[in-house]
């Protein structure tokens, strides 16, 4: 069988990878004259070098990520520590700690001052078992906003993983996330990373591997109207499947991301997360240091001049850095993911449509997740059984 598959994002590739398997002609499309959509990297004029447009964490545990990159020959392609480390840095104390999970399923971790989250105790865990009794309706700040696991773990972990404020984010999604990860263990919860770029690791092995099999891959060329005889899985963003589709609902509210990317040097590799300012998330490579500041829409209204120069404040004081800013460069990503609230998870699609011939993929289908990259590649994959199910 012959199939389109439009959009080149990590959920359209997913898909692709997913039928070529299958021994199915797959026909890709994609509008931009580059793939990987919001995950991919790019060589930048003002710093010389390559970044990514957005930082990703992955962990252990995310299967469906793993499997893809497994399948396409780029397992080896992320690095990070070998153990379920997370390291912090408190930025109105100072103090540096790290979360380390044991690896089997049952928490010793929280039982031992050194290896929780400081300042909690037994009774803050608590929290946790509420997160597993989530429903859409709740909040995750309304469900487990107190207290110093809140404020130093749940809360930052909320934000990345949903893009959203946890005072209007829904819990479930996060309920997902834990399940799939904390909840089984550290074995499920080693951090992961992209160790050169998200298009080294995701999207060029992608396409190779694609070529090799056979696919027939159409970068730059954009697909405006959908043929209903023609077996096709929709990749694209929600706003442009609605607008091929008519009568889908999809999400319509969205949350931005914030990108920083500094050439400079740490002297080190990894990753931290940073608590108590506006800097969240930091991933250290050989020579660049790149922040991530998600649910960005609260600071919208900051030009990218006063926000550079209060992110590398933040990271001069928590890596004793020069107070001179370096050379740097700030992305944002405007619709990044849908907003991660009940009324916005309920505009989410599944993966069938009316038309058995199309089928819905993208991170904002009705994945169970949130708009990550774990959820993406599930959706791709998703379509792909959706679509070949109706033939046997």
């Amino acid at each position: 069988m012959s199939v389109h598959v439009i959009g080149a994002g990590l959920a359209g590739l997913a898909a692709a990878c997913a039928l070529t398997d299958r021994g199915h002609h797959v026909v890709l499309f994609e509008a931009a004259k580059a793939a990987g959509g919001r995950a991919r990297s790019y060589v930048d004029p003002v710093l010389g070098c390559r970044i990514d447009n957005g930082n990703h964490l992955l962990l252990s545990g995310n299967i469906a990520a793993l499997s893809y990159l497994h399948r396409i020959g780029a397992a080896r392609s992320l690095a990070g520590p070998a153990e379920p480390v997370f390291p912090f840095i408190d930025l109105q104390s100072g103090r540096s700690w790290r979360l380390h999970l044991n690896q089997g399923r049952f928490p010793w971790w929280i039982f031992s001052s050194s290896r929780r989250v400081p300042g909690t105790g037994l009774r803050h865990y608590a929290a946790l078992l509420k997160l597993r009794r989530a429903r859409r309706q709740d909040l995750v700040a309304d469900l487990v906003g107190r207290g110093p696991l809140y404020r130093n773990l749940l809360e930052p972990f909320a934000i990345a993983a949903l893009n959203t404020m946890p005072d209007i984010a829904s819990a479930a999604p996060l309920r997902a996330v834990l399940a799939e990860t904390i909840e089984r263990g550290g074995a499920a919860s080693v951090p992961r990373y992209a160790r050169i770029g998200l298009s080294e690791s995701f999207i060029d092995p992608a396409l190779e591997w694609l070529s090799a099999k056979g696919a027939d891959i159409r970068l730059g060329e954009r697909v405006t109207a959908l043929n209903p005889a023609q077996a096709t899985v929709l990749a694209v963003p929600p706003w442009i499947a609605a607008s091929l589709v008519p009568g889908l609902t999809v999400p319509d509210e969205y949350e931005s991301i914030c990108n920083l990317h500094f050439r400079h040097s740490l002297g080190q590799e990894g990753f931290w997360g940073l608590i108590g300012g506006t800097t969240e998330w930091v991933f250290a490579r050989p020579d660049m240091l790149s922040v991530t500041i998600s649910a960005a829409n609260r600071y919208a209204d900051i030009d990218n001049d006063t926000m550079a120069a209060r992110v590398w404040g933040e990271l001069s004081r928590a890596f004793n850095l020069p107070a001179e800013m370096p050379l740097h460069r700030v992305v944002w990503e405007k619709r990044a993911t849908f907003a991660c609230t009940p009324a916005q998870l309920g505009r989410r699609p599944g993966a069938r449509t009316p038309n058995p011939n199309l089928v819905l993929a993208g991170d904002w289908t009705d994945t169970g997740l949130p708009a990550t990259i774990e959820g993406a590649i599930r959706s791709g994959n998703n379509a792909a059984a959706a679509l070949l199910q109706p033939i046997g």
